[in-house]
């Protein structure tokens, strides 16, 4: 049952589910906690499942103004501290990933340790690692739903695509350009300069094989920055590593998270 919990002006909506060590997961730009529908049921036997609702995402309610990255971590600390977790083990996938870099870097003492899966590296924007497929995408995003079918192409490899024909459409009922839309676009385009040395915690660096929006490189190459990291890519996965391989995700994330050899 979704729960809400204060944090500063917002109102986060938030589900719980397990038992264990705590887990908080990231969703992505235009997504919601529900992205991780069918990864919560693999993790919950071995941890206490954080899912929640970013800033004009789902069920959150907040102040009609952009929010900004500061202010989406300082949520999930909120949430970490309202929660009376000690600290918690973060997963943060896409735009969440960079949701998860601030938390760890603002708040350090609230993380345990890190998975940032199929992201890129603060403070550098996606325009500006990816150029070509950042902007072929916003092409793509302000005709839908016309061009739904195109856009999952980007997310989804072909294979799987043919295999789950529903996933074409996924792009379907996105929301039309509303303020709350518009306000979300802006709070992802934020950013902020973060100083690395202060991420001496153990991290996955999880890519999808496929990945056209967030080439795997751009995830990889964050190991040159982060000394306590370790790689692992999905072999035939795109970018929404949750939707398409929630067992493989599943598994990665409890070897990472369950290691004697990160322990503290």
């Amino acid at each position: 049952m979704t729960e809400f919990m204060a944090c500063g002006e917002a109102r986060i909506a938030y589900d719980v589910c397990g038992s264990g060590p705590a887990l908080i997961m990231m969703h992505g730009a235009e997504a919601s906690r529900l992205m991780f529908s069918a990864l919560v049921p693999l993790l919950a036997p071995h941890f206490t499942v954080v899912i929640y609702d970013q800033r004009d995402c789902g069920e959150t309610e907040a102040p009609l103004r952009p929010a900004t990255l500061a202010e989406l971590a300082a949520d999930a600390a909120a949430l970490v501290a309202g929660l009376e977790f000690e600290r918690a083990h973060v997963f943060g996938s896409s735009f969440g990933g960079r949701v998860a870099q601030a938390l760890a870097a603002l708040y350090p003492q609230a993380v345990d340790r890190l998975a940032l899966g199929s992201t890129w590296p603060l403070p550098r924007s996606l325009v500006e690692l990816n150029p070509a497929g950042a902007e072929r995408i916003r092409e793509l995003r302000q005709r839908l739903p016309d061009t739904a079918e195109e856009l999952a192409t980007w997310f989804f490899p072909a294979p799987f695509l043919a295999e789950r024909p529903e996933m074409r459409r996924i792009f379907a009922n996105v929301a039309a350009a509303s303020a709350r839309t518009r306000r979300r676009a802006t709070a992802v385009e934020s950013s902020i300069d973060i100083d690395w040395r202060t991420m001496d915690l153990p991290v996955l660096l999880l890519a999808g094989e496929l990945d056209h929006v967030v080439p795997k490189d751009l995830t990889l190459g964050m190991a040159s920055r982060l000394p306590r990291s370790e790689q692992a890519v999905l072999a035939g996965v795109g970018h929404a590593t949750a939707l398409q391989a929630p067992v493989a995700v599943a598994s990665q994330l409890l070897r990472f998270l369950s290691s004697p050899a990160h322990a503290h």
